[in-house]
């Protein structure tokens, strides 16, 4: 497979943003998930609110939109752009919590690095705010789940 086979290399392999500009402006919605595995006791504390640092879930929320938002910031040759709408949300199990963020845009160019973006934001805010009771909990399966464009 030579340079010119990639999308994001030029003819001589270096680095380059895709140029979008010829393609139609078309709905594109994608939903990425992720967990966060720590301990039931930790999974208590966050249902009765009583973690010390407040209200975990909220915090994360915000994030993980707020991350999305800024995802062309932290990834290079990623375009910026103008999201229509990124949701984010929790499940608590009995010993991890599941991360799921929807983003959804009108543009030439998809939105999933947005939502996997969301996505892992969140799951590192929860590691961040939970920390000082949970010294075990790992991040995991990160992936994006549906990628749809009308």
């Amino acid at each position: 497979m030579g340079a010119t086979d990639f999308s994001h290399l030029d003819k001589t392999g270096r680095a380059r943003m895709v140029d979008v500009g010829a393609k139609p402006l078309q709905q594109r919605r994608a939903v990425a998930e992720g967990w966060l595995r720590c301990a039931p006791e930790t999974i208590n504390q966050l249902r009765a609110r009583a973690l010390p640092k407040g209200d975990v879930l909220a915090v994360a929320q915000i994030a993980g939109i707020q991350a999305a938002k800024r995802t062309a910031e932290l990834i290079p040759l990623c375009h910026p752009l103008a999201l229509d709408v990124v949701e984010v949300g929790f499940a608590l199990e009995s010993d991890r919590i599941g991360i799921r963020a929807v983003a959804a845009i009108t543009a030439r160019t998809g939105i999933e690095m947005e939502a996997l973006t969301a996505v892992s934001v969140a799951a590192l805010t929860l590691y961040d705010m939970c920390k000082a009771v949970d010294k075990g909990m790992v991040i995991e399966g990160i992936r994006l789940v549906e990628k749809t464009k009308v």
